[in-house]
């Protein structure tokens, strides 16, 4: 089996949801992947240009009065059987985390030490505020779940975002006690 881009599995996995402008496409990645998976307007385009080419989706026009029209995709049999095999192969790779607080804390020595608490401090805050947000989209698709045969699938994803937020506000609390504790300039 040929194989494509994860944008490309990305959108076909989108397309099985209510979603089939690139604009709706769009607002689901912003509204809910973005956490976890980022694509562009920039990518979202070309990609679903690639997958009607491809035999995956299929266009139709979608007329509203007073409003331009849109173009609509829509999953053909061939998109459907590209996604689910590509879903039920293995994970190649555990993902790399490029952590820009990481970084800076690796080579925190050459600054004052009262910079990197703050930095440390600023970063806690946002996971923070990421598992609030977290915590708020958990409790919108708990609210709706039953409209959705993919909550429960969801939900899973929320949950992994907000056990990495509190194991990273965690291990911030340990490294600001340890730096305030244990001296380093």
């Amino acid at each position: 089996m040929k194989s494509y881009s994860d944008t490309t599995y990305a959108i076909l996995g989108i397309l099985t949801t209510d979603c089939k402008s690139g604009y709706a496409i769009k607002q689901f990645i912003d509204q809910s992947l973005n956490h976890f998976w980022k694509i562009s307007y920039g990518q979202i385009y070309p990609t679903l240009k690639s997958i009607v080419e491809e035999g995956f989706a299929e266009v139709r026009i979608s007329s509203t009065p007073g409003k331009p029209d849109k173009n609509e995709y829509y999953l053909t049999s061939k998109g459907k059987e590209t996604l689910k095999s590509w879903l039920e192969k293995p994970i190649q790779q555990l993902p790399v985390e490029r952590n820009e607080l990481l970084l800076k804390l690796f080579f925190s020595r050459h600054q004052p030490k009262e910079r990197t608490l703050l930095l440390l401090e600023s970063y806690k805050r946002d996971l923070e505020t990421r598992y609030q947000t977290y915590a708020a989209i958990e409790q919108a698709i708990a609210n709706h779940k039953e409209k959705s045969e993919d909550a429960m699938y969801w939900l899973f994803t929320l949950d992994y975002g907000k056990r990495i937020a509190e194991a990273a506000v965690a291990w911030c609390e340990d490294t600001l006690n340890k730096l305030l504790n244990e001296g380093g300039s």
